[in-house]
């Protein structure tokens, strides 16, 4: 039978808020800096990590994209696994464990070597170092959605959750950041021998320092759930089915919405506007810091008025608005930033409280592994793919299905939203 969440308020510690905020973005924000500057470097990784075939320049991005995709199904795994550890010995052991790991897999790719040098290990020794990466990613997000939840004090519950997203930006915008600096003071020569491995070597450096800050973090999981009956690898799925499948209901047109307009809508723009790249490239750049900046408006606007208008104004606005602005770029960067900003504002209906809506699905003592499979399964499928089928669509001669399969899957996710009770003024079982 499904346990329902009971409520029972237990405010953050006095004095503390900062530093859980601080604890969880900090740590958050180096995770997605390592695992953006993968993305940013791959032609770099490409050339000294792959061989050539017959002439073919493109084989070995194409196998460092590949790498890249094995990564994001290794989050799922990281959700359930860490989630559970979270659910077990603590949500700040988990987020101790989750910065570590994702240290030593960052020094671990700035240290792969190269082909040349060592053959078919140079390739192995990256795939290990990529999967310990989604291993980490989907366990941070289990871990570090529940911690700021239940570090929030009555009534703040969005606002803490929206610092899930800032701190993603700022990890993007840094790796982004440095990247381009890189590429910009070092010659070619130097960036192909050691100038890539730079931006691993500096994340797994900040990996240190968000590993100290998360020690002095407050334990969020209550007494009570610590003295209890600690919960088996598969508690969440076999007791919660119902609460499973609705995080993926809620997750499914929002990670689609979140991966196209901050990760794909440049390229998506290229290939069917041909603007610019650098102009794309800097649209979704500045669309991207304006982003970061809504998510606190996003999640105290949802602790005064609710969660079910918020993630309404999000997925029916997407449902309605995605064919239009996604058709409406005309190859300039004024009208592609426009279309990216409106994007975010509808978006950060979603993002802004996506952590706070989840972990009040689950009760306690699951919840960490209840929301960190079912969100990061989702993630893979949808939001992993969205460049992919976007692609796709443009190779098959239908790049204009690509927004009404942005829109319906948009209009999936609101169908379950108007379903949900409403739990932003409920309390939280801790």
């Amino acid at each position: 039978m499904t346990e329902t969440p009971t409520v029972r308020t237990v405010t953050a510690p006095a004095g503390r808020p900062v530093r859980q905020l601080l604890a969880a973005s900090v740590g958050n924000a180096v995770e997605w800096y390592d695992w953006y500057a993968y993305t940013f470097l791959a032609v770099y990784i490409a050339d000294q990590v792959f061989p050539r075939s017959s002439g073919n320049s493109l084989v070995p991005l194409l196998s460092t994209f590949a790498v890249f995709a094995v990564g994001f199904f290794m989050r799922p795994v990281g959700g359930l696994l860490m989630g559970t550890v979270a659910d077990r010995h603590g949500r700040r052991a988990a987020l101790t464990v989750t910065i570590l790991l994702m240290g030593g897999s960052s020094l671990l790719v700035g240290l792969t070597p190269t082909y040349a040098t060592a053959g078919i290990l140079a390739p192995v020794v990256l795939v290990l170092a990529r999967l310990l990466q989604g291993l980490s990613v989907g366990g941070e997000f289990a871990a570090s959605t529940t911690f700021l939840v239940e570090s929030a004090g009555p009534g703040r519950r969005g606002l803490f959750s929206s610092f899930q997203y800032v701190s993603t930006s700022v990890g993007q915008l840094a790796a982004s950041g440095i990247a381009a600096l890189l590429v910009s003071v070092l010659a070619e020569g130097q960036m192909n021998g050691w100038g890539w491995r730079v931006p691993f070597v500096l994340g797994a450096l900040l990996s240190l320092v968000g590993f100290w800050i998360r020690r002095s973090a407050h334990e969020t999981r209550s007494l009570e759930q610590q003295h209890r009956e600690r919960p088996g690898l598969f508690d969440a799925l076999r007791h919660h089915p119902r609460e499973s499948l609705l995080i993926c209901g809620i997750t499914a047109g929002g990670t689609l919405a979140y991966y196209t307009w901050t990760s794909y809508l440049p390229t998506y723009a290229e290939l069917n506007t041909h603007i610019d790249k650098a102009d794309a490239l800097l649209a979704g750049t500045l669309s991207l810091a304006f982003f970061a900046l809504l998510q606190p408006v996003g999640g105290l606007l949802s602790d005064r008025f609710g969660r079910k208008p918020s993630l309404l104004f999000f997925g029916v606005g997407f449902a309605v608005l995605s064919v239009p602005l996604l058709r409406a770029g005309n190859g300039s960067f004024l009208s592609l930033l426009l279309v990216q900003c409106a994007g975010m504002i509808l978006l950060t209906g979603f993002t802004s409280i996506s952590a706070a809506v989840n972990a009040e699905v689950f009760p306690a003592r699951v919840r960490a592994a209840g929301i960190g499979f079912p969100y990061s399964l989702t993630v893979a499928v949808f939001g992993g793919t969205a460049p992919y089928v976007g692609t796709l669509f443009k190779e098959l001669g239908r790049p204009g299905l690509f927004p009404w399969y942005v829109a319906v899957l948009c209009l999936v996710s609101s169908a379950v939203y108007l379903r949900l009770p409403e739990s932003a003024h409920k309390e939280l079982e801790r």
